[in-house]
């Protein structure tokens, strides 16, 4: 079955980045000019995706918002000519129905956001974007989804040895394939305990059986429903398998992450690079 539809985990409360989280979602959070969100629903509507379900939660008004019109705002540009912002105010607009909504309502894990949509899920595949991992470029969720088949799929990618206490990291076959089969995965393990430095990072695409065991599933890591412990649960049930990533990943729910992805995406603009750049050189 073909992937349609993604789910984009929004519900977090932003604490590494008080106090401009109080009243902000972090995901709206920009990027030069453009929040974290909408280039992680740019890489799935360029994968194809045609539902795009938000799991929420209170004070993240401002989303739903941001995905539909802005009337006053658009006829004031509209009267002044400004047809080129419009267009850009517009461009992720898309057929009424697309945008779904669902209120997370305790911050209880990334799998129990998962869980909460469950219901706007049917008997389908469907893809998980984190838009705190800002993967440049356009093609990782499009490759995964090309190459999908059955099962589960993560993204992976290596990491210092230091940092893989703070990632889900998987042990793999050994290959140099970019599409690799995952044997064991751990969520959050200490150095001693992790089986590689390969960590998971925020594109997924999952079997709808994920559902049932979210359902009964004790709280893990942190004391929240980790999704990495539903996917380890299935592996040996059904396929589980790696994409490593070959474009550039921010963790742009760190404070240096962010500030490297918005000096990057800036040096890659025509618009900025030349100045940048030169200001650069005379700070470094």
């Amino acid at each position: 079955m073909k992937v349609k539809k993604a789910i984009f985990p929004v519900g977090g409360l932003g604490t590494r980045f008080l106090p401009a989280t109080k009243s902000m979602p972090k995901e709206m959070l920009p990027i030069v000019d453009k929040p974290l969100i909408q280039y992680a629903v740019e890489e799935a509507a360029d994968a194809g995706i045609e539902q795009f379900i938000f799991v929420t939660s209170r004070g993240k008004s401002a989303i739903e918002n941001h995905f539909d019109h802005s009337f006053e705002l658009e006829n004031n540009l509209l009267a002044k000519g400004k047809r080129d912002t419009l267009a850009s105010t517009q461009e992720m607009l898309k057929i009424p129905g697309s945008y779904a909504y669902v209120r997370q309502q305790e911050p209880a894990g990334l799998g129990h956001a998962i869980w909460c949509a469950r219901h706007l899920i049917q008997n389908e595949p469907f893809a998980v974007i984190l838009a705190d991992d800002l993967i440049f470029g356009q093609s990782t969720t499009k490759e995964m989804i090309k190459n999908y088949n059955s099962g589960n799929m993560v993204a992976i990618m290596e990491v210092d040895k230091q940092k893989v206490s703070s990632y889900g990291i998987v042990q793999i076959d050994n290959n140099d394939n970019d599409i690799v089969k995952i044997n064991q995965m751990i969520e959050k393990p200490s150095i001693d305990n992790a089986p590689s430095n390969l960590a998971i990072v925020g594109r997924y695409i999952l079997d709808n059986k994920v559902f049932d065991i979210l359902e009964s599933q004790e709280r893990g890591s942190s004391q929240e429903i980790q999704l990495t412990d539903a996917i380890s649960s299935q592996i040996g049930e059904i396929p589980c398998f790696g994409y490593k990533i070959k474009d550039e990943r921010f963790d742009c729910g760190s404070k240096l992450g962010f500030l490297q992805a918005n000096v990057s995406y800036a040096l890659n603009r025509n618009d900025l690079n030349s100045d940048l750049t030169n200001w650069l050189k005379t700070i470094i």
